[in-house]
Formats: C-alpha cells, sequence, structure tokens
C-alpha cells in the first residue's frame, strides 16, 4: 500500500474542528471568579486564531479587567457547538478555553483580548486538550459558516437523497433505523445521524474528493450516490 495514502486526513484534525466551531459559533459562555457572562454576537476571532471580545459599553466586564491585578483577569470560555437539524442530541462538541483577558491594544481600542493558557475539545469520542501552537495555526474548514444552511437544506428538501445515503451503509447499518437526519459536513465528508427507537448511531461517509466550498460539496455528495465505490465509509459509530 502506498505510504502516502495513509496519511490523507479523513476529517478535520482536533485544532481544525476547535476553529471551526469557534468560527460558526454566534454566542459563548464566559466565567471569571466573580461573574458569569452568556455573550451573544459579541467576539471574533482572527485568522491568528486571536479571539477579541467586544461587551456592550454597560458591561462590568471590562471594569472588572480594569480593577485586576496588572490589568489581567483570568476567564473561561465555554463554546457548544450545536447540530442545525432537530435531532435528538444535538450538542456535537463543546470547547472550553481559559487564559487571561486584557485590553485589546496599548492604545486604548475597543475590546477585550483573550491571552490563551489552554484549549480543551470535548465530543462523544472523548476530551483532548489541542496543542496551542496547533490551533494558532490551524485554519476553519472551508465549509464552517455554510454548514448549517448546507444541512437544514438537505434535510428539509431532500429527504430522498439522505434515504439513499443511508442505503450506501448496507449491511455495516444496523436494523431498524426510525429517522436519519444529515448531523455534520466537512471538505472531507457528510455524517449522517441515524436514530433508532433507543438510541442513534452517526454513519460518516467520506468524498470521493476533499471540497473547497459549498458548492463543492453539493457536487461530492451527488458523486457518492452514483459512484458508491469511490467512497471510504467509516463503520458507525453507536449511542444508547
Amino acid at each position: 500500500m502506498n505510504a502516502a495514502t495513509d496519511t490523507v486526513p479523513h476529517e478535520q484534525a482536533a485544532a481544525e474542528l476547535v476553529r471551526s466551531v469557534l468560527t460558526r459559533a454566534v454566542s459563548l459562555s464566559l466565567t471569571t471568579d466573580a461573574q458569569c457572562y452568556d455573550l451573544i454576537g459579541m467576539h471574533s476571532i482572527d485568522r491568528n486564531g486571536r479571539i477579541t471580545l467586544a461587551p456592550q459599553p454597560d458591561s462590568p466586564l471590562e471594569a472588572q479587567v480594569a480593577s485586576a491585578p496588572r490589568g489581567s483577569l483570568a476567564a473561561l470560555l465555554e463554546f457548544t457547538d450545536i447540530a442545525p437539524t432537530p435531532l435528538r442530541d444535538r450538542v456535537r462538541a463543546r470547547v472550553t478555553i481559559s487564559g487571561w483577558l486584557t485590553p485589546a491594544g496599548p492604545e486604548g481600542e475597543d475590546g477585550l483580548r483573550l491571552d490563551l493558557a489552554r484549549v480543551t475539545l470535548r465530543t462523544p469520542a472523548g476530551t483532548q486538550d489541542v496543542d496551542l501552537d496547533r490551533f494558532t495555526l490551524a485554519q476553519p474548514d472551508p465549509l464552517a459558516v455554510q454548514e448549517a444552511a448546507m444541512l437544514t437544506h438537505l434535510a428539509d428538501a431532500h429527504e430522498d437523497m439522505v434515504a439513499d445515503l443511508i442505503v450506501l451503509a448496507g449491511s455495516r447499518l444496523p436494523f431498524g433505523v426510525v429517522r436519519a437526519l444529515p448531523l455534520a459536513v466537512d471538505r472531507y465528508g457528510i455524517t449522517l445521524r441515524c436514530e433508532y427507537r433507543e438510541g442513534h448511531c452517526d454513519l460518516r461517509l467520506q468524498f470521493p474528493v476533499e471540497a473547497r466550498d459549498a458548492a463543492e460539496a453539493g457536487e461530492q455528495v451527488r458523486r457518492l450516490l452514483t459512484t458508491p465505490s469511490c467512497a471510504h465509509h467509516r463503520r458507525p459509530s453507536t449511542t444508547s
């Protein structure tokens, strides 16, 4: 077997998944030693992974930072990645980031910057710390921002296509599926949630060719249906 073939990725690495979660997230929970905040539409992340918060002018958060020793406030940020389709268990991942909040810039720029200390990713597969250098260098999946619209469109307008994708699993899929919905999509493939009367399993279908945008992802889904022999499938993982 060609050694190069063995190293081709089939899914997002942990650092890339974290960056994808942060890119599409619209809200987060922030905890300091004195207070908890739910921030909606108040964070941004730049290309180098720097997280900046823009709290409301009347928020006590900036005052907390200003009064903290050396102007640096310990903080914990929590992001929850929720599937856009109406699944039983919609939480796909949780990202926890700890660090210190400081003013965004030395010349009075608005907002607060988070200096990273630790990044942790928790998924149904387990929990792992993400290397900070890898996090900084990683980029979000190119489908991250468009994923929700793609999955809801597939679920609402193409139930027949979802059913046909499930057929690709063949005998690998346990008998008794009562409902199937798209769970996730990235440039490497699409994941379907197969629900049973009790429990569920997730079916991962790898795209024949890596997709660079939503249009190419749609084309890869169609290729899966017309040339199933080109797809490499992961064995379904079952959850009760």
